[in-house]
């Protein structure tokens, strides 16, 4: 099972064609989530904070990335944050923390690929490199979004 069918597949709620969660979605939530963390530094540090700062660090450096449980997630984050985040999958905090859970250790790694958090917060897109996340080229388009056809294609072909 590909982490198409795992993510978008999985989470039950906010339904897709297939069931799961729609790409859209989870964009969305994505973004959501580091614009509530304060970007990626102020999510790392509420990881930290929350007690998840190995596994967090373990996605920045360039080893093997910790898995960490939906549940420790939705704790170190909090509900509020997940509850917000839940329901833009139309689902519950618990739902959004399965599929970050999920999505999470890969984006991060994806988001600092030398091994370091970028020093500014302004060379960071989540998009892109949810793209690439998912196995598609993650491209911009022209206008300065994500190339959402881009995207989908890459999630097409895992």
């Amino acid at each position: 099972m590909g982490l198409l069918d795992e993510v978008l597949g999985s989470a039950g709620g906010g339904q897709s064609a297939s069931g799961g969660v729609a790409l859209p979605q989870l964009m969305a939530m994505v973004a959501q989530l580091l614009q509530q963390s304060g970007g990626l530094e102020g999510l790392l540090a509420k990881l930290q904070a929350g007690g998840l700062g190995d596994a967090a660090q373990s996605w920045v450096g360039s080893g093997a990335n910790q898995p960490v449980t939906p549940d420790a997630l939705g704790s170190a984050l909090g509900p509020d944050l997940m509850g917000a985040l839940g329901g833009l999958l139309g689902g519950s905090g618990g739902q959004a923390s399965s599929v970050l859970a999920q999505v999470l250790p890969g984006l991060v790694d994806q988001l600092t690929p030398q091994g370091r958090v970028p020093e500014s917060n302004a060379s960071i897109d989540p998009m892109s490199a949810l793209g690439s996340l998912m196995g598609g080229p993650g491209a911009s388009s022209g206008s300065g979004g994500p190339d959402l056809g881009g995207l989908l294609g890459g999630l097409l072909r895992r």
